[in-house]
């Protein structure tokens, strides 16, 4: 099990609460006639290696009182974004059939908002996320008993060849997931489905349905 690390989520909230705070003090040079609607919503996983870390994600769309062209607009706010810390990236997304995405996008301590506009729509996004936290200490994982061992695999069965009579996934150790190179990743044997995938988690095989490449693996059971 894992453990909670002391004062990480009260953290976690003071970080969505300043963010939504800066998101708003943004807007408010940006866009004074309407405010974006900021809720933090529950913490979202962004990063699966251990420890898994978490992060607030927020965003709200508004439509422009006052017409800037796009350019001007991003602009404005690359300048605020600047005057107050941030370091900025600029950006854009061309749009099948329509005119380009762009946007302004500050980092500053880990964290990022965006100020997203297209030419010929009063629209703005504001999107902000904030720097991800780990919450809990990485988990101590003991693999549960084997579901049968030699004393107590039943008349008529022998241990799963692939498990050992163990039960679960030998790959993922019943855990459902592996360690990839993006952190957390379904079992690819068990298909996140825990047991192993021979004996579907009993931890034996019937002997009579063993096919004669798998009796091989039984010497004890004799010649086919």
């Amino acid at each position: 099990m894992s453990d909670e690390i002391p004062g990480a989520q009260e953290q976690l909230e003071r970080d969505g609460t300043s963010l939504r705070a800066q998101i708003l003090e943004l807007a408010r040079e940006l866009t004074p006639e309407q405010l974006p609607d900021i809720v933090l919503p529950a913490p979202s996983t962004v990063d699966w290696h251990e420890p898994l870390r978490y992060q607030y994600r927020v965003s709200d769309r508004i439509q422009r009182a006052v017409e800037l062209n796009s350019p001007e607009f991003i602009d404005r706010a690359a300048a605020v974004l600047t005057d107050r810390g941030w370091a900025i990236e600029r950006g854009s997304t061309e749009v099948p059939g329509s005119t380009p995405m762009i946007h302004v996008a500050g980092s500053r301590n880990g964290f990022r908002i965006m100020v997203r506009v297209q030419e010929g729509y009063p629209g703005v996004l504001y999107v902000g996320e904030t720097a991800p936290r780990p919450l809990y200490t990485p988990e101590t994982f003991v693999p549960p008993p084997p579901e049968k061992t030699a004393e107590t695999v039943d008349p008529g069965y022998v241990l799963c060849y692939e498990c050992q009579g163990r039960g679960w996934c030998p790959l993922c150790q019943g855990r459902g997931w592996v360690t990839g190179d993006d952190g957390r990743e379904t079992c690819p044997e068990c298909h996140g489905l825990l047991g192993c995938p021979i004996c579907d988690g009993r931890g034996q095989l019937v002997i009579t349905e063993l096919d004669t490449w798998e009796r091989r693996l039984y010497p004890e059971l004799g010649t086919p």
